[in-house]
């Protein structure tokens, strides 16, 4: 198969990753709706996106050890099929338990199917611009915002949130389904070269003995403490604009603008990280992201929204798809997608604490104050962490 095909791996990527993380995040456009239209609590709605990461967490792990073994192809097959399910029935459902369920379990495992096994599979299929690619591919991730979200508020002013809910369902197997038969996995190299790319893939670490690693005790501890900053600010982000008298719509927009923010931060700090190296980017980013969740408190107004908005989205952004080229780089292609999955598992409980802290701080508090405090320490944190990592030359990495 020719090697110009790696770029419809990426395209299909970025589909999936768009249209699962969208229908997922979209929970953010659904809260207010939902709670005013069936007096279930902020904190009750938001512990689905809870359950979602929790899920997500442990399905990426799952699903990485699957690509692993069979490939790419059987893991995002299921997991279209399985998002559509469980959105159209969370749209049926009439109580906040059975919603968390299906909405927090359901789509969690669906959703986890398509990050870590397609950020793999890009991987394998690129020996140069290797940061760009998998950017772009998360960078169906920073679509989702200007595209799912705008499509979901639509819905729900012209009908109602569960007729958005299922149509999105519906949508989501009329676009997962046929990315889904594009994906294949790279060509096997030439006999002759066979043995030489086997071994600058693959660092002669076992996955217990990687999983055991200072390289992912620190990637994995950085990703977590990352995800655990900006999960919270994300979710609650048009809650929160409301609150401070922006109009439904144009609240929505400014996680549209981090969207879109964040699809330009993939590029950059994508090709930034291919020259100069993706640890010093990363330490960066993160240190601007800290930065800008605590100056979300000094602001009330639409433009000063979408100026922090631009840089926002853009940082954590651009930082998100970095871990998986640092994974790549530490464990080789061999193990790639079991050891992303672990540390995408840990990252996603990292994502689960936002959603839930910002519903318990303003049901307490009537305010998010204390949610965008705590979220900028906790991405101080972060990058204290990531001024840890260890060096990159696959030399230094033998087994344990």
């Amino acid at each position: 198969m020719s090697l110009s095909y790696r770029w419809v791996i990426v395209a299909a990527g970025a589909v999936m990753t768009c249209v699962a993380l969208g229908a997922m995040f979209s929970l953010a456009i659904f809260l207010e709706p939902m709670a005013l239209d069936t007096d279930w609590s902020r904190a009750g709605i938001s512990s689905a996106m809870t359950l979602n990461f929790l899920v997500m967490g442990l399905g990426g792990f799952a699903w990485g050890a699957i690509y692993d073994r069979y490939g790419a192809r059987i893991v995002v097959m299921t997991g279209a099929l399985l998002l559509g399910l469980a959105l159209v029935l969370a749209s049926r459902t009439g109580s906040l338990l059975v919603f968390q369920i299906t909405y927090g379990v359901l789509v969690g495992l669906a959703a986890s199917a398509f990050f870590a096994p397609m950020i793999a599979l890009t991987a394998a299929w690129f020996d140069t611009n290797r940061s760009l690619a998998v950017s772009l591919v998360s960078a169906g991730m920073g679509v989702a915002p200007m595209t799912i979200s705008p499509f979901a508020q639509w819905l729900i002013t012209a009908y109602d949130w569960r007729t958005a809910m299922f149509v999105i369902g519906v949508a989501a197997w009329a676009l997962l389904v046929p990315a889904a038969l594009l994906v294949r996995q790279p060509p096997k190299p030439a006999a002759d070269g066979a043995a030489a790319d086997a071994a600058a893939n693959d660092t002669g670490m076992s996955v217990p003995q990687a999983l055991r690693s200072p390289q992912f005790i620190v990637l994995a501890l950085t990703f977590f403490a990352c995800c655990a900053a900006h999960s919270g600010p994300i979710f609650h982000m048009v809650s929160y604009a409301m609150l401070c008298g922006i109009a439904p719509m144009a609240a929505v927009s400014i996680y549209s603008i981090e969207g879109l923010a964040g699809l330009g931060g993939r590029l950059l700090y994508g090709a930034l990280a291919d020259r100069l190296g993706v640890k010093p980017v990363l330490i960066t980013g993160l240190a601007i992201q800290s930065v800008v969740i605590a100056a979300y408190l000094a602001v009330s107004e639409l433009g000063q929204f979408y100026a922090l908005a631009i840089i926002f989205g853009a940082t954590y952004g651009g930082v998100m798809p970095l871990y998986a080229v640092l994974a790549r780089e530490y464990f080789g292609q061999r193990i790639l997608g079991t050891v992303f999955g672990a540390v995408t598992m840990l990252s996603s409980i990292g994502m689960a604490f936002g959603p839930l802290a910002g519903g318990m701080v303003f049901d307490t508090y009537a305010s998010y104050s204390w949610l965008f405090i705590g979220s900028a320490l906790v991405g101080l944190g972060a990058v204290a962490v990531a001024i840890a990592f260890p060096r990159l030359p696959r030399g230094e990495l033998q087994p344990a």
